[in-house]
């Protein structure tokens, strides 16, 4: 027992003479501190908008507690929380033997008056007993066109410098918007560009114009669900279109664009005369949390188009409309992928308080084209076809040489609704590379030379601008041997 009291004793000084040693402040000049970054690096920053926030942390190694002084070299942009003060300037900050302190670091950039990306740079200075040292601050500035909950009129965006979108933006009836080549548009979390009046996107094969979210980090280069409007009513949350057009617009191209990383890529409410409602070509939709389109009782022309990954569907086509497809690439192999990657529906169903009418089921004409197309993903069946027959209303659809994922059971036997189809288990597109978003096609892809080429005439060349040969592929992509 005596041992062990002893004992107990002699571990408990250890400890008493620890805590006296950790609370002791060394003065000695060769005390220097450790950080876990040299130099703290923000993205792209554009001006007025503040940055998100970084860290790294300040190091004692030293066995007994240490004094610095730390503060901003310049005190321009950047502003810092040290240790959980906010201040940019701390006179004397106590840092125990062996443990650490926190720095926090955020930057807002000026306007420039300048469409160059600047780089505006600093330093946090840390003065212990004589001994400076310092951690490097660096930040891209870009200077953009600012738009917070807007209203335009007749406009043209031009390629000088960025567009970025908070709160959304709105097409005003009978007005256009005109976006030239080159146009990058960012758009804060709950943005979206709503279209009342008219939109034209004029990109190029070299110069797409590209709508996008404002998180510029490393991390949110490929996640869904960064932007889009939403509006709650009775506790329901409902998504605009990251690109919406109302009811009532007609007349709108895009051609040449990247839409990635929001809600739903384009949604089109119903039309309201013959006119085209959008002239879809050449674009890349990617990355949504919902669906690439969805269309209601609308009237689409879509081609040389690539829409995947999204969690629900590449195309949701519903409440009828008129639809052409041709030379698109609709792929779903999300991790979240949860419903058809094409569902197409020509009704909605109205729940009744009564009881002699439960429901009432409303009815649009559907008539729908899908031509040297490829429509394939991770789920057993890739496309859902849900219909109700009315005396008064039309339904028609066709599927000619195109590649489909579909189930053995899905019912494919009438050659006038399904002309020429891949469709074999073994007959499988072969895509060069799904996970980084390359589906151009491999080699050994089924679908190469399986298009009809009289689509050739309208349709010569294919996404990046190749020409399609005499037999064309399937897709928005021709392949092309080496």
């Amino acid at each position: 027992m005596r041992l062990v009291y002893l004992t107990c004793l002699f571990l408990c000084s250890g400890l008493l003479l620890s805590c006296q040693q950790d609370g002791k402040i060394t003065d000695s000049p060769s005390a220097r501190l450790e950080f876990s970054t040299d130099t703290v690096k923000f993205d792209t920053v554009f001006t007025t908008i503040g940055s998100v926030t970084k860290q790294f942390r300040v190091y004692n190694r030293n066995k007994e507690a240490v004094r610095t002084s730390v503060s901003l070299a310049d005190k321009g942009f950047y502003r810092l929380n040290i240790d959980g003060v906010a201040t940019n300037n701390y006179a004397n900050l106590e840092i125990r033997g062996n443990d650490s302190a926190f720095i926090f670091v955020e930057v807002t950039i000026d306007p420039q008056d300048d469409n160059s990306p600047v780089v505006v740079l600093d330093s946090i200075q840390f003065n212990t007993n004589g001994n400076v040292q310092d951690v490097k601050l660096m930040a891209f500035g870009q200077d953009v066109h600012f738009y917070n909950d807007s209203l335009i009129g007749d406009a043209h965006w031009v390629a000088d410098k960025p567009y970025l979108i908070y709160n959304s933006v709105m097409v005003d009836t009978l007005c256009t918007l005109d976006i030239d080549a080159g146009v990058q548009i960012y758009f804060h979390n709950n943005s979206s560009l709503i279209v009342e009046g008219r939109l034209h996107v004029n990109g190029t094969k070299d110069e797409p114009v590209v709508f996008q979210g404002d998180r510029l980090e490393k991390y949110y280069a490929d996640k869904s669900g960064q932007w889009g409007a939403t509006y709650k009513i009775e506790g329901n949350t409902y998504y605009f279109g990251n690109i919406h057009f109302l009811t009532g617009s007609s007349g709108n191209t895009i051609n040449y664009a990247i839409i990635k990383n929001g809600t739903k890529g384009i949604q089109i409410d119903n039309h309201v005369d013959d006119e085209t409602t959008l002239a879809l070509s050449n674009t890349v939709i990617s990355n949504m949390s919902i669906s690439g389109i969805y269309a209601q009782t609308a009237n689409l022309d879509v081609c040389n188009t690539l829409i995947y990954n999204c969690d629900y569907y590449a195309a949701a086509l519903s409440l009828g409309g008129k639809y052409n497809f041709v030379h698109t690439t609709l792929v779903n192999y999300a991790a979240r992928h949860l419903m058809p990657s094409l569902v197409i529906n020509n009704y909605y169903t109205e729940n009744k308080a009564n009881e002699t009418e439960k429901e009432v089921h409303h009815l649009y004409d559907f008539e729908a084209h899908f031509a040297n197309s490829i429509i394939h993903g991770s789920l057993a069946s890739e496309i859902s076809i849900d219909e109700r027959l009315g005396e008064k209303t039309h339904f028609a659809f066709q599927f000619e040489n195109c590649m489909l994922k579909v189930d053995p059971r899905f019912a494919m036997d009438d050659t006038t609704l399904f002309k020429n189809i891949v469709s074999a288990p073994t007959d499988l597109p072969r895509f060069v590379n799904p996970a980084e978003g390359d589906f151009r096609l491999d080699t050994l892809s089924a679908a190469k030379d399986r298009g009809n080429p009289a689509y050739l005439i309208d349709y010569p060349l294919d996404l990046d601008g190749v020409e399609r040969d005499s037999l064309p592929d399937l897709g928005a992509y021709e392949r092309i041997e080496q």
